[in-house]
């Protein structure tokens, strides 16, 4: 794309141009898992799916980049918290203070931040659109920048509050259910009116994308692009939490094979996102129990799949070599 998208017909337009995956190359990483006769169980099927989506054997992750996107959403004035967490949160990440800043430094790994006018919430998505078509289509498009020439696996996720109302309105209104089923029992009554709310004004509005339109934020809409743009540039994807994965889960209600070169990192906390996760058929890496988003379980998926590379050939060289 030579200019930032204006509508989101011209999102739309990418996904008949994302690429298949290289099943040579995915062949070649069984292959010499089966000839080093190791049973390695789910490390030689993610050495495979790396080499598969990188097209490219053996496969690298040598320049891995988290990426969390910051926005508010105005959704968040009917929920209890603090209406400066999301600001908050940044600030700590910025200042290289969060969790996620140390496990990037220890593996070696980039972390970007990105805001997205965080002055400036969107509408209220359960009394209309959360986002006009322009607004939605630019968000996705800066998500997009993300993926930038020499990064080799990009890890997804999200940064703030509010992000549980938003990604359980964007599945019930992609996949059915109701408000409570995407909440789990024992939900704030608050949120649970907000999205039976937003799932009744937008339920049939139109495609996976319109849906992202009017519940979802930049934040989701900028997760979406990105992951677009990671296929059309042959990077695996890292999808960090539940709001990640609802925002990834657009590509997918739009095109069943259009989430293969992602994989989930973790089973979270939120009760919504292991039946995303079973919906998607994605089987996270791991579960520690962690809450969603901030890219920790993320970013150390990253390790895992640096351990995969190095079980499946051998060598260290294409982890590491900066």
């Amino acid at each position: 794309m030579t200019r930032p998208a204006a509508s989101l017909d011209e999102i739309r337009r990418i996904l008949p141009e994302l690429p298949g995956p290289d099943l040579e190359a995915g062949s070649e990483a069984a292959r010499r898992a089966a000839d080093r006769g190791e049973r390695l169980g789910r490390l030689a099927e993610m050495a495979a799916w790396l080499a598969t989506w990188q097209a490219s054997y053996p496969p690298r992750v040598t320049h891995p980049r988290t990426a969390l996107f910051a926005a508010r959403h105005g959704i968040e004035t009917r929920l209890e918290g603090d209406p400066g967490e999301t600001a908050t949160r940044v600030s700590r990440c910025i200042a290289g203070d969060a969790a996620v800043n140390r496990i990037c430094s220890s593996i070696d790994a980039d972390l970007r931040v990105y805001e997205m006018a965080l002055e400036h919430p969107t509408a209220d998505f359960a009394e209309g659109p959360a986002m006009g078509d322009e607004e939605c289509a630019r968000a996705a498009a800066y998500g997009m920048m993300a993926v930038e020439p020499g990064v080799d696996l990009l890890v997804l996720g999200d940064i703030g509050g509010g992000g549980t109302a938003v990604a359980a309105s964007l599945a019930a209104l992609l996949f059915g259910g109701t408000a409570t089923d995407w909440l789990g029992p024992g939900a704030e009554p608050g949120l649970v009116e907000a999205v039976t709310a937003a799932v009744a004004r937008h339920r049939g509005a139109g495609d996976p994308f319109e849906m992202l339109r009017r519940v979802g934020g930049p934040d989701l809409a900028a997760i979406a692009g990105a992951v677009m743009a990671a296929r059309l540039a042959r990077v695996p994807v890292v999808l960090d939490g539940l709001a990640a994965t609802a925002a990834a889960a657009v590509v997918f209600a739009a095109d069943r094979r259009g989430l293969d070169h992602c994989v989930a990192a973790q089973l979270s906390s939120a009760p919504g996102h292991g039946r995303l996760l079973k919906i998607l058929g994605a089987k996270p890496l791991l579960d520690l129990e962690l809450p969603t988003g901030e890219g920790v379980a993320g970013t150390l998926a990253v390790a895992v799949l640096r351990a995969a590379i190095v079980c499946n050939d051998g060598t260290a060289a294409t982890v590491m070599s900066r």
